[in-house]
């Protein structure tokens, strides 16, 4: 069989599984798990001997015309390169984890055999935009991924949150994707065409007519699917979905397609300076407000939420300094760790007898209850907070080590401004991300919160699969030798400078943190928690007296007061309830879009009732006045036809008498 053939059968597959669990999900219960993991898992075995055969080398190309256009053609192509290639690996390895994964989590879910359909047609869209060589191509994989978190996010739609979060996720893309397609539009245009190979070949040789204009309408795009600032809003509200496609949606595809879809045309940015100092900017938010944004959190996939906003952020700064092949290694790093801290936050949840809800200040005693997920998550977070000699540290330190070598001038690939905006922020961040990935598994493992109630030992399948992706947040990083030949050819060694002070920076910040936490947990064995709101040290911020003083969160069917004990308050002090909020963005977003809206569509209805409706009624009530008038002489009486005939008679012969004394 053809390489050809197979790559053409990674996103066939999955596609063929979701249509077949859809039509036979219910009639037929017992082939709803084959269905979902058998063709995600041979999609995985395809996309590795994809890999194997291209090995690196020369891309893969093959193309047939999809359907005349009569101008600019659209053709059914795929474009395989190195990057392509792990990525897919990277997309089917996370797929069959989660697909394994939901039969345990999910085992008792009314609605599993449409989840899992979904997550497959997600799986397959993904691989069709990694696979493709045609931009309109990649765009429908682009838009299926959209319509598919919409229905996974909500799928508990009978609560309200759940239901919000979808149409937030769908909207917010949504706004990135007109202009996202409008700069398509103008791609193909310039290009004569929509093939990748094509497209990249004008940029490079410049002849893109507009190259910052279509670079800024393709990053709104980007912005919206891989939540960069300022559209990124969506992805911790998103949360309400179910925590495997949490991990889905966070490691491997949605957020993943814009960081790889500009990796794939970084040529068309490149040509344009501003553009790639923008995409620096939009990078450099990302990280530090998400970073300060995770510190704040207190549900345990807020928190994880928030940091793939900032790892994505790394990754699109490795791009403003022109090195995909950082961005690329990160993603793929990034992939493996931050699916096995989601997948290890669901099995949190699924001991606590929850869907969602998994409140760290709530916590207690769960590293003896639940040690697989402890030790998974552990390896996790180290990988995180890009500790030596885990998987994080060696993709991290090679987007830091890219941007010092735009900012010091040894490469002219992007502005050397974008390497300064990138560096110092990725510096600043690493300190953060420590940080909150210390809180989090000081306050999940060592917290002090009230004992949640024990639901028995987690599914075996759901604890394999942390062991599972464990192995690559380990060991991963230490492909960073060989990768080069996969991608573009640049070094991806760790430099000494950047290696130095981010590891340094990350352990400040882990110690800081623990010292907040020792200081807040002796404070909170002093002081009881009664009187914890007269307590003077609460107006710091170190504790929620309010909240306390007027109820007792309610956590399942058990009350909980939170947990004093949270270094989070302490360290960011009056900024925590600002943070807490993500700054506030939404509330903006209600002033600048959705009230203007409203206020528009109150107007536009005023206008129709009062005004469109009123000539509507008037309209018709001429009409009908008349024809009432007219059926008025209608009677069927002959009488009364013949006295009309003979009175019309006389009034006539008067007239012409009068005319003709008149005359």
């Amino acid at each position: 069989m053809t390489t050809t053939t197979l790559a053409v059968l990674v996103p066939l597959l999955p596609f063929l599984g979701a249509a077949a669990g859809l039509l036979l999900g219910r009639t037929v219960p017992g082939l709803v798990r084959p269905l979902a993991v058998l063709p995600t898992l041979a999609s995985l075995v395809l996309a590795v001997l994809v890999a194997a055969r291209q090995g690196g080398g020369r891309a893969l190309d093959a193309a047939t015309e999809l359907t005349p256009t009569g101008s600019v053609p659209i053709e059914l192509a795929l474009h395989i390169d190195g990057f392509a290639a792990l990525v897919a690996v990277l997309v089917g390895t996370v797929a069959t984890c989660v697909q394994i994964y939901s039969t345990g989590y999910l085992r008792d879910d009314p609605r599993y055999p449409s989840y899992a359909a979904l997550v497959s047609l997600f799986t397959s869209a993904m691989f069709l935009v990694v696979y493709s060589g045609d931009l309109i191509v990649l765009l429908v994989g682009w838009e299926v991924m959209g319509i598919c978190s919409y229905f996974l996010v909500g799928h508990y739609w009978e609560t309200p949150e759940a239901r919000a979060a979808s149409l937030k996720a769908f909207l917010v893309t949504k706004l990135g994707d007109v202009p996202f397609l409008i700069g398509l539009f103008a791609l193909g245009t310039d290009a004569g065409s929509f093939r990748i190979t094509h497209v990249l070949g004008t940029a490079v040789s410049g002849g893109l007519h507009h190259p910052t204009l279509v670079a800024l309408l393709l990053l709104a795009g980007v912005a919206g699917k891989s939540a960069q600032f300022p559209l990124h809003t969506w992805l911790p509200d998103a949360m309400a979905g179910p925590t495997p496609v949490s991990a889905l949606i966070h490691a491997a595809t949605m957020v993943a397609a814009g960081v790889y879809f500009i990796a794939r045309l970084l040529p068309v940015f490149q040509a344009s300076s501003a553009a790639m100092v923008v995409l620096a900017v939009m990078a450099a938010v990302t990280m530090a407000g998400s970073a300060l944004a995770a510190l704040a959190q207190d549900d345990i996939k807020r928190v994880l939420a928030y940091s793939t906003i900032g790892q994505l952020g790394y990754m699109t700064g490795a791009l403003a300094v022109g090195d995909r092949g950082a961005a690329v290694f990160h993603l793929l790093s990034h992939g493996a760790f931050k699916a096995l801290l989601f997948l290890a936050a669901g099995v949190i949840i699924h001991a606590a007898g929850t869907n969602s809800l998994a409140a760290m200040s709530r916590m207690r005693d769960l590293r003896d209850r639940i040690p697989d997920a402890f030790w998974t998550m552990t390896v996790a977070l180290l990988a995180l907070a890009a500790i030596p000699p885990f998987s994080g540290f060696f993709s991290k330190e090679s987007v830091l080590g890219a941007a010092e070598h735009v900012a010091t001038g040894h490469t002219e690939h992007a502005p050397g401004a974008a390497g300064w905006i990138v560096l110092v922020t990725g510096l600043v961040t690493a300190l953060l991300t420590a940080a909150y990935a210390t809180r989090l598994w000081l306050l999940a493992f060592r917290g002090h919160g009230a004992q949640a109630p024990d639901h028995g030992r987690q599914p075996l399948v759901m604890n394999a699969v942390l062991w599972v992706l464990a192995a690559p947040s380990i060991a991963f990083g230490l492909t960073y030798r060989v990768l080069p030949d996969w991608f573009d050819g640049r070094s991806l060694t760790p430099t000494l400078t950047t290696s130095v002070l981010g590891t340094g920076l990350a352990l400040v910040g882990a110690l800081v943190t623990y010292g907040a936490w020792r200081h807040t947990t002796a404070l909170a064995a002093r002081v009881p928690l009664g009187a914890v709101a007269a307590h003077p040290e609460a107006d710091a911020g170190l504790v929620e007296a309010e909240a306390i003083a007027s109820h007792v969160p309610a956590y399942g069917d058990i009350a909980y007061a939170p947990d004093p004990a949270d270094p989070g308050r302490l360290l960011l002090g009056p900024l925590h309830r600002h943070a807490a909020e993500g700054f506030h963005l939404d509330a903006v977003y209600d002033w600048l879009f959705v009230r203007p809206v409203r206020a528009g569509a109150s107007l536009v209805q005023f206008l129709d009732r009062e005004v469109v409706e009123t000539y509507v009624r008037g309209a018709g009530a001429v009409p009908r006045l008349l024809g009432a008038a007219v059926r008025r002489a209608q009677t069927g009486n002959v009488q009364t036809y013949v006295s009309a005939l003979l009175a019309g008679t006389v009034v006539l012969a008067v007239a012409a008498l009068l005319v003709a004394t008149g005359a």
